[in-house]
């Protein structure tokens, strides 16, 4: 399936259905999800209304996470087997990546502020979520600082799976370090132990939030997908 994709004609063929499938659907489960983690859940018996921000906050975490890795595995793809998509994957993750990070490190202050009341505290998982920030930016940075496309597909990819050493340590820097906050309540052993009234809305805003990152990754990629294929026309006219 993956090699099929790789051509990047099937690519485009199948991206044309599974892009809009995938945005419509995301924005759908996202209206409905915002709509019952806001009028449907009931407030959090400790923390009240403040904590309703849980629900961006942590799928904007599991995404930052998911997209790094998503990113890492499309480098190690095209360092093994040199698949012109999967650093056309990897180059279109970078930003949607970076930006669900700003999202999640900008809902952790808000929500910091009255839980903790504090902005900001350099604790495990804080800094090495802003950590993961800055390796996004400087794997943006880096590819714009190269000359050629391969040269900036192998360096990046380097960058990207040196950086997987951090997905770790935010995962269980809460079980590591003291840290403000707490331990995990929805992927740990034995289970989640948050009340369905407040995991429904969450998992099911995760989904629509997922599916939203993936329309917005096949769009970046079939935009670059339509560049290199002008690019390479134009060099053709130019040298034919």
């Amino acid at each position: 399936m993956l090699s099929r994709l790789a051509n990047p004609h099937r690519f485009m063929r199948t991206s044309s259905w599974l892009m809009p499938t995938l945005g419509i659907v995301g924005l759908l489960m996202i209206a409905s999800g915002t709509y019952w983690a806001l009028w449907q859940a009931p407030a959090e018996k400790y923390q009240g209304d403040s904590a309703r921000i849980m629900f961006i906050h942590v799928p904007a975490a599991w995404l930052s996470m998911g997209g790094y890795i998503a990113m890492a595995a499309a480098g190690f793809t095209w360092l093994v087997w040199r698949h012109a998509l999967a650093d056309v994957a990897a180059r279109a993750i970078a930003p949607l990546g970076a930006a669900f990070t700003a999202i999640c490190l900008a809902t952790g202050s808000i929500w910091g502020k009255p839980t903790w009341g504090t902005w900001w505290e350099w604790d495990g998982r804080m800094t090495s979520v802003l950590f993961l920030f800055l390796l996004y930016v400087g794997y943006i940075a880096l590819r714009s600082a190269m000359d050629s496309r391969e040269s900036a597909a192998k360096a990046s990819a380097i960058l990207a799976l040196v950086g997987t050493v951090n997905i770790p340590v935010i995962r269980f820097s809460v079980d590591w370090w003291n840290t403000l906050h707490q331990p995990a309540s929805v992927i740990r052993e034995g289970g989640p132990s948050m009340e369905w009234d407040f995991l429904g809305p969450l998992l099911w805003n995760a989904v629509g939030f997922s599916l939203l990152f993936g329309f917005l990754v096949l769009l970046a990629m079939r935009a670059d997908v339509r560049e290199r294929q002008a690019e390479a026309l134009r060099l053709k006219l130019v040298t034919g």
